[in-house]
């Protein structure tokens, strides 16, 4: 049991801080990007970081589900990779489908998986809300300012 909260911790650190790097690299894109989103027109670039974020939160999710499925495998759970990677991404988007199951002696990591999948998505959430958020305040600042001259 304690092996595999202390194997289920470090899967889903490892995947937390995937999440996080990569929001570091997208904070740093749009950072260095800030003065292309604030300039007229607004609405399609809103857009394109959207569709860009959108796709890096499924790059990040996709990498959490790998982190759990090469786990998986390596410990021999399962005996192809595609069971492991299938396994992994029922338990970590919650779906829980049950047509795959752990050995019992390694149950707890599904649970595990499903609440790293629940922390994720919640994290990832937040980050398009922010993101989103980041390019519209800009854009609305420019706004103002041009209303104001």
């Amino acid at each position: 049991m304690f092996i595999q909260i202390a194997l289920g911790t470090v899967l889903m650190l490892m995947s937390i801080v995937v999440a996080g790097v990569a929001f570091l690299f997208l904070e740093t894109f749009l950072m260095r990007s800030q003065d292309y989103f604030s300039r007229e027109p607004h609405q399609p670039k809103l857009l394109l970081v959207l569709i860009v974020t959108v796709i890096w939160i499924l790059g990040m999710v996709t990498a959490g589900v790998w982190i759990w499925a090469i786990a998986l495998w390596l410990l021999g759970i399962f005996i192809t990779i595609e069971a492991s990677v299938y396994f992994s991404l029922v338990a970590f988007t919650t779906l829980g489908f049950g047509d795959i199951l752990l050995p019992q002696n390694w149950r707890l990591l599904g649970g595990m998986a499903a609440a790293n999948g629940l922390l994720n998505m919640g994290l990832l959430t937040a980050m398009m809300v922010e993101v989103l958020r980041f390019v519209r305040v800009g854009q609305l600042e420019v706004k103002k300012r041009k209303g104001r001259s």
